[in-house]
């Protein structure tokens, strides 16, 4: 036999091995650890939301699964490591919002949100408080509204450029017709100092770590982003309310994989996901926090959202000028 006649027989044979070892491996997952990249230091809620995640899929899927914190500007450092990682359901990424934005504000993302991951789920939902300085004189948005068309640029802190309470501020800005001066800073916790000394006046932050602020009356809680109010502060209206009709912006926390991944692997993660955060005492404990676990997204859905979320918060940079570092 020729030797060019041996080399499609060749190709078969090599291209059915490959597919029966990765048809054994899917089988066998997980056969190891599972490691979960969180792009921001330990702490915070997508950190609390992914250990605790972790610990109910390691009894679920008969594995360990360990967390990593991997924090830096904009989350990237971590987003780029799982974007490059081996998509075999080994390394998974959770993050929460700013996965949409990153890209949208630094030109070293180095990552597509759509193109580089494989969906998984969406983890939960936290709605966020428009917080202001006791000393503000506004006791609700419209007041708000007019003291910051009689003060153009009023300063507004967040955590950095392209996170949660950043875009948050932008969205708000460009519904309302007005304008913040961003004044952005390594974390949350060191924003939100500023605020309570009345160096800036205001902030959104997530009700999760606002509510206790706003109940010793450190800050003013003058709306919440969310459609309903919260039953943590009933008495806080929401922006929808407010002269906003129709108005949400929460923070979305989500797990996706490198793109490639089997959507076998895909799915059995995702069982893992809805079957965890189904526990009702679970559910409960984090209620308490603001924090509103998700428990119906399909990988389709959170694929859904990914391309919507962009799509919006790219109209939202262009409004306000937000243009790549």
């Amino acid at each position: 036999m020729k030797k060019n006649n041996l080399l499609p027989i060749l190709f078969f044979c090599i291209t059915f091995f490959c597919k029966l070892a990765t048809a054994e491996s899917v089988a066998d997952y997980p056969s190891k650890p599972i490691h979960i990249i969180v792009p921001v230091a330990a702490g915070g809620n997508v950190d609390i939301v992914a250990r605790t995640l972790g610990n109910e899929m390691s009894k679920i899927l008969g594995q360990t699964v360990i967390i990593e914190n991997k924090p830096s500007s904009a989350s990237i450092v971590g987003t780029q490591y799982v974007a490059k990682a081996a998509p075999d359901g080994y390394t998974l990424l959770a993050h929460s919002s700013t996965f949409f934005a990153a890209p949208l504000i630094s030109t070293n993302a180095g990552y597509d949100p759509v193109k580089d991951f494989a969906p998984i789920s969406l983890t939960c939902k936290v709605a966020m408080f428009v917080l202001v300085h006791p000393n503000i004189p506004a006791k609700n948005i419209q007041e708000f509204i007019q003291l910051v068309k009689a003060d153009p640029g009023m300063a507004a802190a967040s955590s950095g450029n392209g996170s949660t309470g950043h875009m948050a501020t932008e969205v708000f800005a460009n519904r309302a017709g007005i304008k913040f001066t961003n004044i952005f800073y390594k974390g949350n916790a060191q924003a939100m100092i500023d605020v309570f000394s009345g160096q800036v006046p205001m902030m959104f932050d997530q009700i999760s770590t606002g509510t206790q602020n706003a109940k010793s009356g450190k800050l003013r809680a003058l709306a919440i982003t969310s459609l309903d109010r919260s039953s943590l502060m009933p008495e806080v209206p929401t922006l929808a309310e407010s002269g906003f009709p129709g108005y949400e912006d929460v923070t979305l926390n989500l797990l996706v994989a490198p793109a490639g991944t089997p959507k076998e692997i895909i799915q059995k993660l995702h069982s893992a996901v809805v079957k965890a955060l189904n526990q009702i005492e679970l559910k409960n404990r984090f209620a308490e926090k603001g924090i509103d676990l998700v428990t119906s997204s399909t990988p389709e859905d959170l694929g859904n959202i990914i391309k919507s979320e962009v799509s919006r918060l790219q109209k939202v940079a262009k409004a306000a000028g937000i243009k790549p570092d």
